[in-house]
């Protein structure tokens, strides 16, 4: 088996020829609803398993939002509708520079998990975490759903580098 290794160029161009979903992941600083919550967008969200319900993401070993999803155990994404962008982009900044919830959005606590949960997303999911693999320089967050929420909107997509809204004739 050949390695690309020193590449890594080369397969960000690659796969940004993928179009991916943009979802917010949140989680409770402190491990309680209602004091200092986190959230950082991610395009990796994948489902792993109907039975049992079990999703996935993946985030950097050195993630600031790693070590507290770990610490308080619940978290919760907010799959990203298309008027969603300037959210999105505050959100993706890096830990220090990243705004809080309140100042980007209006959000609620998920019923099942205490976890923000962007109003309006087209779809949320609220969940336990399950477990945490190391692959690489990230981590491999797999969570057992808890909680699901859905409002029909278009979805906010990533493809090349940039946000798009492809399905925007989809109903509201």
């Amino acid at each position: 088996m050949t390695t690309l290794t020193g590449d890594r160029d080369r397969l960000r161009t690659v796969m940004s020829e993928l179009v991916t979903g943009i979802c917010v992941v949140s989680t409770l600083v402190h491990g309680r609803p209602g004091e200092a919550e986190d959230a950082v967008v991610v395009n990796s969200f994948t489902s792993v398993s109907l039975d049992p319900p079990l999703v996935s993401l993946y985030l950097r070993q050195d993630s600031t939002f790693l070590t507290r999803l770990r610490r308080s155990g619940v978290w919760a994404a907010s799959i990203m509708g298309s008027g969603t962008v300037e959210v999105a982009k505050a959100l993706s900044r890096p830990h220090g520079s990243r705004p809080p919830l309140t100042e980007v959005g209006a959000w609620h606590p998920g019923p099942e998990t205490g976890c923000p949960v962007f109003d309006g997303s087209p779809a949320t999911i609220e969940c336990e975490l399950y477990r945490c693999v190391e692959l690489g320089d990230h981590v491999l967050v797999i969570g057992s759903v808890v909680g699901l929420g859905t409002t029909p909107a278009p979805p906010l997509v990533f493809h090349r580098g940039a946000y798009h809204t492809p399905f925007s004739d989809l109903p509201r």
